[in-house]
């Protein structure tokens, strides 16, 4: 955690890993990440828009796989970016072994690709984000791989009320931590959970 100042006193930069997972614990099912996302991508709920308000307004910095990147590049349209529709645009960090020479996003995002791996984009990430925090987007495996190698000052997890039957598992080989529940948020369509990681 790097110091900031804030509101007359020290805080602490978080890197937050940030992703919406289903009921038996997968970031993706047989269909895409549609049916988990709806919680961002349709509910009017003011449980949901208050956690997309607060997280595009707290991101100095974000970070994504490539595979993430690629979706994010194919599905965002105009007025989108972090939070969805809240369209935050905060520099956006990727980590990939394989940067593209050119994207559609490139004129109305900041991406940086970084092919040092996680620690390395995560570096960059703080560097660039001021006074606000860093949240890892995903995909699964770089929010799991994060956790894993002690990365994380926190976990937060949006849990859809869906059962996805098979797809992509957000803990596959993270080893075993041990996590400090801090805030429940419920909406119709969605458990908002966030942890303290114990290094």
């Amino acid at each position: 955690m790097t110091p900031r100042r804030g509101s007359g006193r020290y805080r602490m930069t978080l890197v937050i890993g940030d992703v919406t997972v289903s009921l038996d614990g997968l970031v993706t099912g047989p269909d895409g990440v549609e049916a988990i996302h709806a919680w961002a991508l349709a509910s009017t709920d003011p449980v949901d828009r208050g956690v997309l308000r607060r997280h595009a307004a707290a991101s100095g910095a974000v970070v994504m796989g490539r595979r993430t990147f690629d979706d994010v590049e194919r599905g965002w349209t105009d007025g989108m970016g972090y939070g969805a529709a809240e369209d935050a645009r905060p520099p956006f960090f990727v980590v990939t072994t394989d940067p593209p020479a050119a994207h559609r996003l490139q004129d109305s995002h900041s991406f940086t690709f970084v092919t040092g791996g996680p620690a390395a984009a995560l570096e960059r990430a703080r560097a660039a984000a001021g006074d606000r925090d860093v949240f890892v987007m995903g995909g699964g495996a770089l929010v799991g791989s994060c956790l894993r190698d002690g990365l994380l000052d926190e976990l937060r997890l949006h849990v859809a009320d869906e059962v996805l039957g098979s797809g992509t598992p957000l803990f596959a080989g993270v080893g075993r931590h041990r996590l400090t529940r801090t805030a429940v948020e419920v909406s119709p369509v969605c458990t908002h959970l966030t942890y303290r990681v114990t290094r």
